[in-house]
């Protein structure tokens, strides 16, 4: 009977993901400077957007801190911060629209539902739980709730499970955690559903959230992130082709299942590690090299063999070691002939950049995948008249941030365990 139900709720322009198993599928990724983007400020001048970016990357570096990973299982919270790029989703029969920051870095997907004790001001309505004839709260004596981070009993006499997740600038959403009726909007024109999706309905978040998102998709590697919840039909694969900052009125795409393998020439592919935690994405760095000079990584806090450095869609420097940039920054430095400058709080090497200019050729050695880097990869106009290079020291930390992966199609194989690069014209895919 259950399955009737979902069957008969489906409209004829909507296919169910079973359905899309054989050709895969693809939706809109809008970066949030996009004019696509709620987030789009006509007032603010591209060198705004790319202060802005890097203040939240600086601020989101905390989320991968070992110490900020909480592994109690009394009431965890979830350290973490929001990414960069945005997607539409639809919730509940009817179906309701939401648009949500896509995060590589958590796992929950969530929005802010009503009746809400406490919510930050959004523009678009409020999620009504009651208004979904498909919306169900989860018992937390279910295996699921017990696997959610943060996730409990509501109180001893309710046995609805509710979640906490604080974020790395102490903004919060608390909430019911329930299964509901997903759909993605699809580039084809023909959405795709999944039914009894696990999200956070969130009635008590407050922050520095944004009112032009409600809420949050996870796309890490854990067991309730969409990636893992769209499942078999999927077969573990996604990949998402980053544009880059200055083509503000245009969007890519992340794609899923069939459509997102990544394959043909240029590609190279390295392992995947899994390990702890399981939202992250773990790549293993062999070495960069400037031009001919090749500097070795030694490891990180996440490991000194494989699994040393985080592949993020959401942190927009890469962060490296300290004593590992400064050989990094001494390479470059020397290889580049130009006038060094003063640039932004965080900016280590800047160059006077008037003109469009060549920087030295950056190799990212990872294991078994050389990933060869252009210069809209490596440097980024801080402002009119000067160019910083985009990797930065952090402590003892090693994240691959997403100005070095703009336009690289990037593709996720989870069964395979395998992260594939291929140079593209993100505008074009």
């Amino acid at each position: 009977m259950a399955a009737a139900i979902v069957f008969a709720i489906i409209s004829l322009s909507t296919r169910c993901l079973t359905d899309a198993q054989n050709v895969g599928f693809s939706v809109e990724l809008i970066h949030r400077d996009s004019i696509k983007s709620p987030f789009y400020n006509p007032f603010e001048t591209t060198f705004d957007r790319v202060t802005n970016a890097f203040r939240r990357s600086f601020s989101r570096v905390h989320r991968f801190y070992p110490n900020s990973i909480t592994t109690t299982e009394a009431n965890p919270d979830i350290i973490v911060n929001t990414g960069e790029y945005l997607m539409n989703i639809s919730l509940g029969t009817p179906s309701f629209s939401v648009v949500a920051l896509a995060d590589t870095g958590s796992d929950l997907i969530w929005t802010q539902c009503s009746p809400c004790s406490q919510c930050f001001k959004q523009d678009a309505p409020l999620f009504d739980p009651t208004k979904s004839s498909t919306y169900r709260k989860m018992s937390c004596s279910s295996n699921s709730c017990e696997n959610i981070q943060g996730g409990t009993c509501a109180s001893p006499t309710d046995t609805s499970c509710i979640y906490s997740v604080t974020y790395g600038d102490n903004s919060f959403s608390k909430g019911d955690i329930a299964y509901d009726i997903l759909t993605l909007g699809s580039t084809t024109g023909q959405a795709v559903a999944l039914p009894d999706t696990i999200i956070g309905c969130g009635n008590n978040n407050a922050g520095t959230f944004s009112g032009k998102a409600s809420g949050i998709i996870g796309l890490g590697g854990g067991e309730i992130s969409l990636i893992n919840q769209l499942g078999s039909p999927i077969n573990g694969k996604f990949s998402y082709c980053l544009l880059p900052m200055t083509q503000i009125g245009k969007s890519s795409k992340m794609n899923f299942g069939s459509n997102a393998i990544v394959s043909g020439t240029g590609t190279v592919s390295t392992p995947l590690i899994e390990k702890s935690p399981t939202t992250f994405y773990f790549l293993t760095l062999k070495a960069i090299s400037v031009g001919t000079q090749r500097i070795e990584f030694k490891g990180s806090s996440f490991g000194t063999d494989e699994g040393n450095i985080v592949i993020d869609s959401g942190t927009t420097l890469t962060l490296l070691p300290s004593d590992f940039y400064s050989q990094l920054e001494s390479a470059m430095d020397s290889k580049f002939n130009g006038i060094r400058a003063q640039g932004p709080q965080g900016f280590n090497l800047c160059y006077v950049a008037i003109h469009e200019f060549e920087a030295p050729e950056v190799t990212v050695h990872f294991a078994n995948a050389d990933v060869k880097l252009k210069t809209l990869n490596t440097f980024v106009k801080v402002d009119d008249s000067t160019a910083c290079f985009a990797f930065s020291p952090a402590q003892n930390i090693a994240i691959y941030g997403n100005l070095a992966q703009m336009n690289f199609l990037i593709g996720y194989d989870t069964k395979s365990q395998t992260v594939s690069f291929k140079p593209s014209d993100c505008s074009k895919n």
